[in-house]
């Protein structure tokens, strides 16, 4: 995958960013006071490998040997394009504290936690907020394409947590990403949520993943947002298109429960696989999961962990199957066959790894998934 370019001017807006005039083509954005440019209140603390400046993907900090990590040898790595934006969270009693989130951004920061190789295109302003996403991806080696700075405004999603820790949403939004210059030859494409069905920018992820279907295994998480989906007849039409276009695919009881109420969730799942995916998982919070693939069916059962809150607990679990499945060596489009005849240990291996990750996300606050070198400590 290549470098990208500097991001270059914003449109021209009625008012200049709160932190001054936008760079131009050849000044790098300047992050504002509030951006967390030496502390990323995402990452653990205390954990000597986060404590360090940022290292490279696949480095000994991220638990990889000499060699790089379990299926880096086919190179590419991922493009995951969707949206980033900052979570308001509000707890009751507390006042709200804002955080980096965007379900995709999320999953970036899952892999990239994970040693692997990122780029991630998305949507934000030159703005405080759009500085500390900035800021945090840079932190956790997530590339941005070019470009992906210079939205009007950079979106927000309001996270309300009751008394279980479970979240409910309210969004700001603006989705008009541009196309990315330069696409590379990644082995995984990965989009989901608001990005991929919030017009206009959702042509454009459209576009993407039909581009580099022809080098990377195309995976999808719905995450349905039904305030900003329509009705669920619409919506369930414009996801089952990305369904039958994905290799993997992950997706909720709950968000299946809005998108077909009079199915089962598993004979939707059955009835998505025969229409394109080598892989379906459905999550079921604290029951675990279930997928099925060519190779038959498999339950494997949530850890049992205190639940500080559900934050990014299903992108973390997306970002275990991938890197699960980039393990296995069945990433990359010239994979495609091997993926579609993934046998049901492999399916049981990968879905284990996902739960531990999700098991230590959810056991702590906010979407803030482990490190390679976490895992390997357990």
């Amino acid at each position: 995958m290549t470098t990208p370019a500097p991001d270059g001017p914003a449109p021209v807006g009625p008012t200049p960013p709160p932190d001054g005039p936008v760079p131009g083509p050849e000044e790098p954005v300047q992050r504002s006071s509030r951006a967390p440019a030496e502390h990323d209140p995402f990452r653990p603390a205390h954990d000597p490998e986060l404590d360090a400046r940022p290292k490279p993907p696949t480095t000994e900090a991220y638990g990889a040997d000499q060699h790089g990590l379990p299926g880096d040898h086919d190179g590419g790595g991922a493009l995951v394009i969707g949206e980033a934006l900052v979570d308001i969270v509000e707890r009751p009693g507390e006042e709200p504290v804002e955080h980096p989130g965007g379900s995709p951004a999320n999953v970036a920061v899952g892999l990239a936690r994970l040693g692997r190789d990122v780029e991630l295109v998305t949507w934000f302003a030159a703005d405080d907020r759009g500085a500390t996403l900035r800021a945090h991806l840079e932190l956790e080696n997530v590339r941005l394409s070019a470009g992906s700075s210079r939205a009007a405004r950079t979106s927000t999603a309001r996270a309300r947590l009751d008394g279980s820790g479970s979240a409910s949403y309210e969004f700001d939004l603006d989705w008009s990403p541009e196309a990315p210059a330069e696409l590379g030859r990644p082995v995984l494409a990965h989009t989901g949520s608001i990005a991929a069905v919030l017009e206009p920018g959702a042509r454009t992820v459209a576009a993407t993943l039909d581009a580099l279907r022809g080098t990377a295994t195309i995976s999808y998480d719905p995450n349905a947002r039904p305030d900003l989906m329509g009705d669920a007849a619409t919506a369930r039409q414009t996801v089952e298109r990305l369904v039958a276009g994905a290799d993997v695919v992950k997706v909720s009881d709950e968000d299946l429960a809005w998108l077909a109420p009079d199915e089962a969730p598993e004979d939707v799942a059955r009835r998505w696989l025969t229409t394109g995916p080598a892989l379906v998982v459905v999550t079921r919070g604290g029951e675990g999961a279930w997928a099925v693939a060519a190779s038959g069916e498999v339950t494997v059962p949530a850890e049992r962990v205190d639940v500080v809150d559900t934050v990014g607990a299903g992108d973390s679990y997306m970002a275990g199957i991938l890197d699960g499945l980039w393990a296995a060596g069945l990433l990359g489009a010239h994979r495609r066959e091997a993926l579609r005849a993934i046998d049901a240990d492999t399916v049981t291996r990968v879905l284990r790894a996902a739960a531990t990750i999700a098991a230590i996300t959810v056991s702590r606050a906010g979407a803030n998934p482990p490190t390679r070198a976490e895992l390997t400590a357990r």
